[in-house]
This record gives structure tokens, C-alpha cells and sequence, in this order.
């Protein structure tokens, strides 16, 4: 190494020698001239000499040796552009292998998400199409769940999305707990089509209609106009909602107003030949500025009066919001409230925290707050007011939360 090149890569780390550690190499003497120079560069991480402890400054260097010193000298902020134009080409070699590792070990990425919850109901004697029979739903229940993320990257266009989630019961505090590999899909391009596959959480109609796990596929096509369309089976962690589903969504941006169309056809109802169930909705959404938010949605379902239910078919969905949580910003909250009118046969698995899906048809209100206590945490409360529609019974709902993401 050259005593110019010595001087000038020290200097456009801008260090001066009394702010860097003692020399680390053996063959280079406190008196030699180039003593602070090279302590600084090491000091820096920018050369590492041999493997002996010493720095060989005899040796002749390669041009690949010497492309590796200016790349470092550049990460720590020097500035050395004319070294980095003469070894231009070996940095890009550098920096192409550099690259490869770098997305390798981002290859595969771990996230996480713990939620403690508590809920208290008071709903008495309501009939659950889930277990065929009049049941209570009172008292309280609180549970620990934890989930574990596995995203892939497959490449450029594929990726692989996995979750792990554990469930502990802790009213009953008996040591149970399940542990379940819950999604596990896959997410990429063909073409001009977006496409999943797989186990995924599927969510439509805002959740007003379905939002749980779902076994099949979906491909979706636009971006201001967008068309998504999917089949397969709706698929509970306890039970099969539907053998067979297809369903279709058509959303844009009119003056406004966010609009979305929807189709969902729902085939062998909890297993049951021949019981089907096709879902319409249609709704609109408007933003009057960034914190406050107006929607509204119509559905409707069969009527099923083939199967001598006389249930209500059709209802809507009104949604008022005010700002909202964010993760990432600690003390930013928000406000949500919901009134809901829906015959039985326009939800299968709605996403609310209250009892709808034990409810022959509801109408009421919700009300949720939520607020960031501290970066990655949020907490959140829910209470639900329903009626039951086909009945005089009603369900009242204290649903609360704490979620820790990571």
C-alpha cells in the first residue's frame, strides 16, 4: 500500500488519531509513518491485515483486495470516488455477491403477535345453527394467543406465508392448550394476475358476510378497478362452514366514494347436501378527511323457504369511524361504532367479537376504542347490543384486548 493511499483513505474518514484504538498489528512499529493512519483504518473496520496479528504492508495487494478496503471505506462515509471509479468494476462484482447475501438472509423473515383477551356475555337460550340447539352464552371467558409468522421469499414474484398459533384457555387454568399450524398459502404473479393459494384468512364483505380461515385459491386483476375472485372451502379451526365457495368482488373509486360489489355462493352448509346459501352485498364508503370515515352496506341472502325457515334474508350495515390505533405510534387511538340489521342468511362467520353467528338474525349496535400504549402495543374495546330478530332474545358483549406485536 502506496503512503499516499494510506494518508488519503485516513483522511476522508475524517478520524482524528487520537480518537482511534491502539494499532492492532505487530509489523507496524509506533514510530513508522504510517502508524496513525493505518490504527485509524483498523480502528474503522475498514482493513483487517492477516490472520497473524499482522498488517503486511510489504505484500503486493490485488485489485479484488484493495475493491474490498474502498467498499468499506465507502459504508463508514468516505469520501473516495476516484479509488471507487478506478475499481468500479470490482466493486460491482463486490456489490453483486454482497447483494446475493444480503437477500439470502432476508430470505426468510420471523414475525409474531401475542393477545391476551377478555370477554363477558349475557345472552340466554339463543338457538346456534353451529350446534343444532338452544344454548347460553353467559359468563366470562379470557384466553392467552400467541402467533408465529414465516414469510418466504420464494423469488421475485413468489413468496410463502406460514403461521404457527398457540391457544391457552385461561378461565378454566387446567394446563390445556392447543397448538395448530393455521395458514400456510402462497402469494405471486401470473401474468397480469395477482394470485393466493393455499390455507389464508379470507375477509369479505368488511367481514359483514365471511372472515376466517379459508382452503382453496384467488386471483385478482386491476388496481384502481380491481376484480378478485376465489374458490374452495370455508374451513373453522372446529368445523367446515361450507364444502363448496366461490366468491367474487368487483371495488373502485367513484367521486369519492369507495364502491364494492360482492358474490359469495356457499354450497353443503355445515356438511349438509343440497343446503346452499348465495350472499349479495353492495357498499359505499366515504372518507371526508383523514380521520373520519362514513360507510354503509346492503346484503342479501336465500330466502330459504324451501327448508321451512322463516328467517329474515336481507339487512345492512352502518359504520362510523374516527382516526384509529396505529402500532407503531404510541398514544394514537380511535373510535368506531356500527349498526347492524342482518337476516341470518347474509352472514356465515361475521367478523365481530359479539354472538352473531349464535343468533337467528340480529339488529343492535357496536362500540370499539382502541389506543397504542406503547409502540407494537394496542389495546381495544368492544361492546356489543343485540337483539336477536326472529325472537325477543337479546346478547350483550364486553369484548377487550391487549396485543403485543413483534
Amino acid at each position: 500500500m502506496k503512503k499516499s493511499l494510506v494518508l488519503a483513505m485516513a483522511m476522508a474518514l475524517g478520524v482524528t488519531a487520537s480518537a482511534y484504538a491502539a494499532n492492532p498489528f505487530s509489523d507496524v512499529p509506533a514510530g513508522h509513518w504510517a502508524y496513525d493512519s493505518i490504527s485509524k483504518l483498523a480502528a474503522a473496520g475498514v482493513i483487517e491485515g492477516y490472520g497473524d496479528a499482522t498488517f503486511g504492508g510489504d505484500k503486493l495487494m490485488t485489485r479484488y483486495e484493495m475493491a474490498q478496503i474502498v467498499a468499506k471505506a465507502m459504508a463508514k462515509g468516505a469520501n473516495v470516488d476516484k479509488l471507487a471509479a478506478e475499481f468500479a468494476d470490482e466493486l460491482d462484482n463486490l456489490g453483486v455477491r454482497v447483494a446475493n447475501l444480503e437477500k439470502k438472509a432476508d430470505n426468510v423473515k420471523i414475525t409474531g403477535e401475542v393477545r391476551y383477551h377478555y370477554t363477558d356475555s349475557d345472552a340466554e337460550g339463543v338457538f346456534s345453527l353451529m350446534d343444532g340447539k338452544d344454548t347460553n352464552r353467559n359468563g366470562y371467558a379470557t384466553k392467552l394467543r400467541s402467533r408465529i409468522w414465516v414469510n418466504g421469499q420464494i423469488n421475485d414474484d413468489w413468496k410463502y406465508t406460514g403461521m404457527f398459533q398457540n391457544e391457552q384457555d385461561l378461565k378454566d387454568n387446567d394446563g390445556e392448550e392447543t397448538t395448530d399450524f393455521q395458514r400456510a398459502y402462497v402469494n405471486g404473479k401470473l401474468g397480469g394476475l395477482a394470485v393466493q393459494a393455499g390455507r389464508y384468512n379470507l375477509k369479505v364483505a368488511e367481514g359483514n358476510v365471511y372472515d376466517s380461515r379459508f382452503d382453496g385459491v384467488q386471483v385478482s386483476y386491476g388496481k384502481d378497478v380491481k376484480l378478485m375472485a376465489g374458490y374452495g372451502k370455508a374451513a373453522q379451526k372446529t368445523i367446515d362452514v361450507a364444502d363448496e365457495v366461490y366468491y367474487a368482488e368487483l371495488t373502485g373509486k367513484v367521486a369519492g366514494l369507495n364502491l364494492a360489489a360482492g358474490y359469495y355462493s356457499y354450497n353443503d352448509i355445515y356438511g349438509v347436501d343440497g343446503l346452499d346459501n348465495d350472499i349479495w352485498a353492495l357498499s359505499a364508503n366515504y372518507a371526508f378527511d383523514k380521520n373520519v370515515k362514513l360507510g354503509a352496506m346492503y346484503l342479501k341472502g336465500d330466502d330459504y323457504d324451501d327448508y321451512d325457515l322463516d328467517i329474515d334474508d336481507d339487512g345492512f350495515v352502518v359504520t362510523a369511524s374516527y382516526k384509529g390505533a396505529k402500532a407503531s405510534q404510541p398514544g394514537s387511538w380511535g373510535l368506531v361504532a356500527k349498526y347492524y340489521d342482518q337476516g341470518r342468511s347474509t352472514y356465515m362467520d361475521h367478523t365481530m367479537n359479539g354472538l352473531a353467528d349464535d343468533l337467528l338474525g340480529f339488529k343492535g349496535y357496536s362500540v370499539t376504542a382502541n389506543y397504542t400504549l406503547a409502540k407494537n402495543i394496542v389495546a381495544q374495546v368492544e361492546w356489543y347490543d343485540l337483539e336477536e330478530k326472529e325472537s325477543d332474545r337479546d346478547s350483550e358483549t364486553l369484548w377487550s384486548q391487549v396485543v403485543f406485536t413483534f
